[in-house]
């Protein structure tokens, strides 16, 4: 039987029942990826139809900055900065935990005040200003561009 793609829901119920992590390795290896920042980036620019200069314009961030994340000359910038670049580019809150993830910063994790509105802003697809005017107006601080 071929081997197809699973999302990884799927994958990680694999890994609970299976006996091992080679034996999940081996049964599971065209699901598994050993993927940059920059090709993480890439793909999902592929995906949503999206073009880097529209992501610059939507997040308000340095040109330069978000194409050396984008180009892979910045591999792990700062949490704030994924999370804008998030919002900009309209990720789900699971597309976002993958963007975290690549980028080597901490999960959003809702228990907390503030990843909580960052959580909220991307579920309602909130832009980077209204996101930082619903933090400020919560008292909390505003994401840094």
């Amino acid at each position: 039987m071929k081997e197809q793609e699973i999302d990884t829901e799927s994958l990680e119920n694999r890994l609970s029942q299976v006996g091992g992590v080679e034996d999940f390795w081996r049964d599971n290896a065209l699901n598994l990826r050993d993927m940059t920042l920059a090709e993480f980036l890439q793909g999902l620019l592929a995906q949503k139809g999206l073009k880097t200069a529209d992501i610059i314009k939507r997040s308000g961030m340095d040109r330069g900055y978000v194409y050396h994340i984008f180009g892979g000359q910045k591999a792990n910038p700062s949490r704030d900065k994924v999370l804008v670049l998030a919002l900009a580019m309209e990720l789900s809150p699971k597309e976002t935990q993958h963007f975290l993830h690549y980028a080597g910063a901490g999960a959003l994790y809702v228990r907390d005040h503030f990843d909580s509105v960052i959580w909220y802003a991307l579920e309602h697809r909130l832009g980077v200003t209204e996101t930082n005017l619903l933090l400020d107006e919560l008292g909390l601080r505003a994401l840094s561009l």
